[in-house]
């Protein structure tokens, strides 16, 4: 896996949102129970801004239209087949990084 620094790890507090773009591509970072999950920026149903939406727990919730995303899987919990991608997160003396490879999440 490619690892791209993205953020301070200071910078991103429990149940908060953090966009980011490693290389170039929106991904939006969140803190849930200690754990750090990175999925696509962008609501696959309009490409709205996930980053401007809610998160309760693990579900973050679209703030054009309320689709909910699991950020463990990138599931929408409406309609499982769909889908958000599901990026590799870890951190590293202080660093978040991403990694834009393949993690099984949804393309």
């Amino acid at each position: 896996m490619t690892w791209t620094d993205v953020l301070d790890e200071k910078a991103l507090a429990e149940g908060m949102l953090q966009v980011v773009y490693p290389l170039g591509v929106n991904v939006v970072l969140a803190r849930v129970d200690g754990a750090v999950h990175a999925v696509a920026g962008a609501c696959v149903h309009l490409g709205c801004p996930l980053f401007n939406g809610t998160l309760v727990g693990h579900t973050l919730t679209c703030p054009c239209h309320d689709w909910r995303f699991d950020l463990r899987t990138g599931r929408f919990l409406d309609a499982p087949e769909l889908g958000l991608q599901v990026y590799g997160t870890r951190a590293e003396q202080g660093r978040l990084f991403v990694s834009l490879d393949s993690t099984g999440g949804t393309p």
